[in-house]
């Protein structure tokens, strides 16, 4: 059975007519009818019953023609990926997750990652939200590891990988420390420290102060280490999500789950890639990754 049989036949079952499917094929009417012919000879079975100039699918004819478009997109996808790792001299996968990202499985991905697919340049970088949309868009990055913060676009793969809870952690010397859980309210005259370069400053505080719901002053951190740094001199607390599995802060610190309303606060994160650059590489990460988030 060759390729462009099968081409053939999704072009005449989708233009309804050999005559039209030839044209847009650029081979003759006659050339496309003894295609069609030699396939069922081959197969064994009809596939389209004709009917002076006229033909309707059969059972067979219809499976085929399902199967046949699957097969299609995914030879049209293999060779799209073929060509780009074929003229790309070092095949890379540029990753970007969130700064304030704590958690193990980012790390156990890139190694299994890693050990599946030693030919693959692996590069990372982290950043904000509002940073690796940038890159994203930028195509600076291949995949973003993210918190979800607008609605999803379709010019994107948007894949959830786990919903997560949030937290705070405090110095054990304040006496908020003791309670087993905390609401916005109780934090509202604690400094919230958030984990933003100078630039991003205002965007992040904008989100915490008017989604989230946070209140009071806010102080900033360029890194998660810097910004537990601060939380042990008791100059604030740390907003902190449990994507994951999230190591235990140093014995100085406490972690305690924030809730409203009785419930505890979720927030959504995420794998993000531009569709059209979508290939098996970025895909197999994304799935990679959401396997071990959802085994914690």
């Amino acid at each position: 059975m060759l390729l462009n049989q099968m081409k053939y036949f999704v072009a005449v079952v989708e233009h309804n007519s050999f005559t039209e499917a030839a044209a847009a094929s650029f081979i003759s009417q006659s050339a496309i009818s003894q295609q069609i012919q030699s396939l069922e000879e081959e197969l064994g079975v009809e596939l389209l019953h004709r009917k002076h100039r006229s033909f309707q699918l059969t059972p067979a004819g219809e499976h085929f023609y399902r199967q046949s478009k699957l097969l299609l997109a995914d030879i049209t996808k293999l060779k799209r990926e073929t060509i780009q790792i074929g003229e790309s001299e070092e095949s890379q996968l540029k990753i970007g997750y969130l700064r304030v990202y704590g958690g193990l499985e980012l790390h156990e991905a890139v190694a299994v990652f890693s050990e599946r697919y030693p030919e693959i340049s692996l590069s990372i970088i982290n950043g904000t939200h509002e940073e690796l949309y940038h890159e994203l868009r930028q195509k600076s990055v291949d995949i973003v590891l993210s918190d979800q913060r607008r609605a999803f676009s379709e010019d994107y793969m948007n894949v959830e990988l786990v919903r997560s809870e949030m937290y705070a952690e405090l110095s054990i010397r304040n006496p908020l420390s003791r309670q087993t859980e905390l609401t916005l309210t109780e934090l509202k005259d604690i400094p919230c420290i958030l984990i933003a370069t100078k630039e991003q400053q205002a965007i992040e505080e904008d989100y915490y102060k008017h989604t989230l719901g946070f209140r009071g002053n806010f102080l900033f951190a360029e890194s998660l280490d810097e910004g537990r740094l601060l939380v042990a001199g008791n100059r604030g607390f740390l907003p902190i999500e449990s994507v994951g599995t999230l190591p235990q802060p140093v014995g100085t610190i406490r972690r305690i789950p924030l809730v409203k309303d009785q419930a505890a606060i979720t927030r959504k994160y995420c794998a993000f890639w531009q569709k059209k650059r979508s290939n098996y590489y970025i895909e197999e990460f994304a799935e990679l990754l959401k396997e071990l988030l959802i085994k914690e």
